[in-house]
């Protein structure tokens, strides 16, 4: 008999159909894996126009926003099918704090290196991050390394930060271990597209403490991302921890 399994990296949204990411779509793909309920993202293309590198914000992108972000608390307080969404909010360069609601488990903070950049400098990044912090809700970032480093170092170096796919986008897993950013106790890591090599790696060298599955869905299958871990000469106890407990303590943690 499986642990119980939460997916800790998936993304649903409606208004992106490319590819298809709605919750039905994403339950089609786990059904009979055992995936008992996923950590949500907002598509990035609902929140900026990823392939604008000069995106400039405007009242209609930030509506989208404002109903991709509340979408996914709608399925968090409507559901009822047993499956389990946790919303994370996907934060944006109003950095729209205000707009976080109880159900919300998280933040998402993401860009690619060809896409537009986030403001550091504002202001209302600065009280954004405090806000974050008060709540003690983790961020899920995706960045380039300096920007990586900048956030985990000077920004928000108390706050708890998941680092996606091992690493992978934000600058490489073997930068993270050489730069001893792993061994952090407030820097987790999830196993999203990540290679199985690197994932026994990482647990090899720090544990299970700090490492959580994730699919990634769409881009990712979650049943294949899963059966990665399940592969894995782990216990019982440590498969534990990377498919539920984990990310479970993390969104605990949150006041919210």
């Amino acid at each position: 008999m499986h642990p119980p399994i939460i997916d800790a990296h998936a993304h649903c949204g409606r208004m992106d159909q490319y590819p298809p990411q709605d919750l039905q779509d994403y339950l089609q793909y786990a059904g009979g894996s055992g995936i008992q309920g996923a950590v949500m993202f907002p598509p990035v293309m609902e929140i900026y126009n990823r392939y604008d590198p000069h995106f400039e914000d405007d009242p209609q992108w930030s509506a989208r926003r404002r109903a991709a972000n509340e979408y996914l608390v709608h399925l968090a307080t409507g559901q009822r099918q047993k499956f389990k969404v946790y919303p994370f909010f996907f934060i944006w360069n109003d950095f729209a704090v205000e707009q976080l609601a109880a159900e919300h488990r998280g933040i998402k903070w993401h860009r690619h290196s060809d896409e537009p950049r986030y403001r550091y400098d504002a202001p209302r990044c600065a009280a954004a991050i405090e806000e974050i912090r008060n709540r003690r809700m983790p961020v899920c970032l995706e960045e380039e390394w300096p920007n990586t480093l900048r956030f985990i170092d000077q920004l928000a170096p108390d706050v708890r930060v998941i680092i996606p796919h091992c690493g992978l986008l934000n600058g490489g897993y073997e930068r993270f271990c050489n730069a001893g950013v792993w061994e952090r106790p407030n820097i987790f890591a999830d196993t999203a597209l990540a290679p199985s090599h690197v994932i026994a790696d990482y647990v090899r060298r720090y544990g299970v403490d700090r490492i959580m599955f994730g699919s990634d869905f769409p881009f990712g299958d979650p049943k294949s991302e899963l059966h990665k871990i399940l592969r894995l000469d782990l216990t019982e106890p440590q498969k534990r921890a990377i498919l539920s407990d984990n990310i479970e303590r993390l969104m605990a943690d949150s006041n919210r």
